[in-house]
């Protein structure tokens, strides 16, 4: 998996420039040269709200011009029917304002929210809604087949992403340039890249798989070895 780091939106640009592509936090604030280095070609793979008012802080960063893949959604447990259908009124306004942007968002679920929130967004129809993974998420394979972007700490056990095959991009929090980068050379030692899934999902878009008994991996694509070359 690729490590990006994480930065604060209000920070400047220019130590960052030759870490790209990278991801933001937004914090309330901007610094110009974000939305100048965007129009310019800087990649900025996701921005991370802080989650109190998705609808406006998504509304916000879009008004910016900041280019970015995704819009990552801090979301908790929904207690109440009433607080299940405003979730899906914020994603709604999100969806609408990011139609035609290539802009997709992303639901950073509080530990232990997986489950009622998936089922709010299967009686929603929120297929067009994905996963960001953190180390509080200890069952992934739920997640997986909308499992679009990570984020974790120094010293995060991402064994369990390794297992499904995960590979694409994780978010660091970083405060400069030579912390971060030692950080992310020692999680990429720890967890070197994965080409195939030791754990295939058993679930896509929130259905259950049905394994094909035609299709049998061969001996040297299996993690245990085992297998035969059919």
């Amino acid at each position: 998996m690729r490590f990006l780091p994480l930065i604060p939106s209000s920070f400047p640009p220019e130590p960052w420039l030759s870490l790209t592509p990278l991801m933001l936090k937004w914090d309330g604030l901007v610094h110009p040269g974000w939305s100048l280095a965007a129009r310019r070609g800087l990649a900025i793979h996701a921005v991370h709200l802080p989650g109190g008012a998705p609808a406006e802080e998504g509304l916000e960063v879009l008004r910016h011009g900041l280019g970015a893949d995704f819009l990552v959604i801090p979301v908790g447990r929904p207690e109440t029917r009433e607080a299940g259908f405003r979730l899906l009124g914020h994603l709604e306004t999100l969806l609408e304002a990011t139609s035609g942007r290539g802009v997709k968002l992303a639901l950073c679920m509080e530990a232990g929210a997986e489950g009622p929130l998936l089922d709010l967004l299967r009686q929603a129809q929120g297929e067009a809604v994905g996963f960001c993974w953190h180390p509080g998420i200890r069952d992934p394979e739920p997640l997986a087949d909308r499992l679009w972007c990570g984020i974790c700490e120094p010293g995060s056990d991402l064994r369990p992403l390794q297992a499904l095959g995960y590979r694409w991009d994780m978010a660091l929090p970083a405060e400069d340039p030579a912390t971060f980068r030692a950080q992310a050379a020692a999680l990429g030692a720890a967890h070197p890249p994965v080409l195939f899934p030791a754990q295939m999902p058993t679930t896509a878009l929130g259905r259950p798989v049905v394994p094909d008994d035609a299709v049998v991996f061969g001996r040297h694509l299996l993690p245990d070895g085992h297998g035969d070359h059919s």
